[in-house]
């Protein structure tokens, strides 16, 4: 029986640890200081209350009303068989100019046919016209950029999503169809408003 010859092995090494292994003490030592590092410089954007703000009560709001209206405040004010401008002085008792911008006609422009009516209501001369400036017709993130650069706006909307953007807003108030009539919320001079605590009869888009 022949004796088995053995090789020798040019590639064996001993076995180390990366020195950049984040099991290293020294190492995780270094992480966490880059990480309070990064958190210390960061700059920390607040944004400043407005002016007009006195607690939760909007000091800017007063008669004449400017209403920014939403588009499926339109279809549900035409299924409720409301006329816009009276629903609203009956709602405040005060005189109210409803606020049209441009996405909010090109959405109802894009629906076609079918709410074609909603388009006309929109197009009524009483009506104010806002220019929108941004790309896109998305009216709700127009709505709502528009509230918290200005908040002398009430906002009429049915849209769950919306109403939920809306609220986190301070000051600025939200009207919304309950029972064929229009109600307000976060207004406390609205005397003509009806007291209900459900928060409307409209759905979502």
């Amino acid at each position: 029986m022949g004796k088995a010859k053995k090789t020798r092995k040019f590639g064996e090494v001993k076995r180390m640890i990366n020195p950049k292994d984040m099991r290293l003490k020294k190492n995780q030592q270094k992480a966490a200081e880059k990480k309070d590092a990064e958190k210390s410089a960061e700059v920390r954007h607040v944004e400043r209350e407005a002016s007009n703000m006195f607690f939760k009560y909007n000091t800017a709001l007063g008669p004449p009303y400017h209403v920014i209206i939403d588009t499926n405040f339109i279809n549900f004010a035409l299924q409720n068989k409301l006329e816009l401008v009276r629903a609203m002085m009956d709602c405040l008792y005060a005189k109210c100019i409803p606020v049209v911008t441009d996405c909010v006609l090109a959405e109802l422009e894009k629906l076609g046919p079918k709410y074609r009516m909603a388009l006309r209501v929109a197009r009524d001369p009483r009506f104010e016209r806002l220019p929108c400036s941004h790309k896109g017709t998305y009216a709700d993130d127009c709505i709502v950029e528009r509230v918290m650069q200005h908040r002398c706006y009430i906002v009429a909307t049915c849209d769950r999503d919306l109403k939920r953007r809306i609220r986190k807003v301070p000051g600025v108030p939200i009207m919304f169809i309950v029972n064929h009539k229009l109600s307000i919320e976060r207004l406390p001079d609205a005397y003509g408003a009806p007291k209900t605590t459900h928060s409307g009869s409209g759905g979502g888009k």
